[in-house]
């Protein structure tokens, strides 16, 4: 079978009017159409996404099944979105469930999918919590620095969220020795606080506005200083957390390309049911927006690939621009090499989309 394809991304690059040969459910060739006919057409073809902060999927949720199977169970629902490599997201509970997290990421290592363990809090402002639990909020400590230094020396990426301005000094630079990427995230740090860590080793932002003190014109807080920064950071671009404008706006200050990549925040309700429990409390989804008991956000219920959807429609980029900040951006900010789209990868490593970001059945 010959799939033809509009755009096509492979190595970094956004490849137009290129054919596909299938067979048996495998890439056996990639070449530009020419003038032959082909069997399907697709409008995107591109290898799976990569998302670093997911804290849930398919009705399962990290901190309320921190084991292997529920890493596998949210991977799973993540690669039935679109998305083949997940940063599983525990965030603030106890020692004892983000050390079970983090068994469960050793435990799973190296499975398909499932990249390490982003440990979001519970190192971090109360004044900035969001839906965080205020009772376990707590200051950085060795136990947290040793659970991380031992995924580290296993060779897991690890993300760490916390906020910088509340780290003890000699704390944050083990984390940073150790080669975790330190990400400020949840955080009421100044300008002056913020490139203060950058200089220690922070090396990445949480998602981008929220839980963060807005800018001002004397005051550029720790938006501003990340902005300004060559740091990575994370953006969450459902329309609800994050205003297109805002997003325009951020995308445009950043000194560098490459340096901003999309992440889903995804909860449990991603490829799965439209409520679930976080500490105690239902998360139930209200147009589109997970919303607590308090009427506050709880994370997003949104994919990447209508992510990707929103980068180009909504926000405006150009596709090669969007399909970057879910794809090879993000796997370069943990290490990983970019996606790879070669002959012998399997239809199921791939996104393969129709112009309104459907995914095309070619079986």
């Amino acid at each position: 079978m010959l799939l033809a394809t509009d755009a096509l991304w492979r190595d970094g690059a956004l490849l137009r009017n290129m054919g596909l040969e299938i067979t048996a459910g495998r890439v056996s060739d990639i070449r530009p159409l020419g003038t032959d006919t082909p069997d399907l057409h697709a409008a995107l073809v591109a290898p799976l996404f990569t998302d670093l902060q997911v804290n849930g999927g398919g009705g399962v949720m990290v901190n309320g099944q921190p084991n292997a199977d529920g890493l596998r169970a949210i991977a799973a629902a993540h690669r039935r979105c679109g998305t083949g490599t997940i940063l599983p997201t525990v965030i603030t509970d106890s020692h004892d469930v983000i050390e079970a997290a983090a068994e469960a990421a050793l435990e799973t290592r190296g499975e398909p999918g499932l990249a390490g363990l982003h440990i979001e809090g519970p190192h971090i402002a109360p004044e900035r919590r969001g839906t965080h639990d205020a009772s376990k909020i707590r200051p950085l400590d060795e136990k947290t620095v040793i659970l991380v230094e031992r995924l580290r020396g296993a060779g897991l990426p690890v993300m760490i969220t916390l906020a910088p301005e509340l780290a003890d000094p000699a704390l944050l630079d083990r984390l940073v020795a150790s080669k975790a990427v330190v990400s400020a995230g949840h955080t009421k740090a100044t300008a002056e606080e913020t490139r203060a860590a950058l200089k220690r080793g922070l090396s990445c932002f949480t998602h981008l506005y929220n839980a963060m003190p807005p800018m001002t014109s004397r005051e550029p807080g720790v938006l501003g200083a990340a902005l300004n920064s060559h740091a990575h950071a994370g953006i969450i671009v459902d329309g609800i957390h994050v205003s297109w404008d805002m997003v325009r706006i951020a995308l445009r200050a950043r000194p560098a390309p490459g340096l901003t990549f999309a992440v889903s925040d995804a909860m449990a309700t991603v490829g799965g049911p439209d409520h679930f429990t976080l500490y105690g409390q239902t998360i139930t989804v209200r147009d589109n927006a997970l919303i607590n008991a308090e009427g506050s956000l709880a994370g997003a219920h949104i994919d990447l690939v209508r992510t990707l959807a929103n980068l180009v429609r909504h926000v405006g980029l150009p596709l090669s621009e969007a399909l970057a900040m879910v794809s090879d951006t993000p796997r370069k900010v943990i290490g990983l090499p970019a996606p790879a789209l070669h002959i012998g990868c399997a239809l199921t490593d791939l996104n393969i989309l129709t112009e309104e970001f459907d995914t095309l059945d070619i079986a």
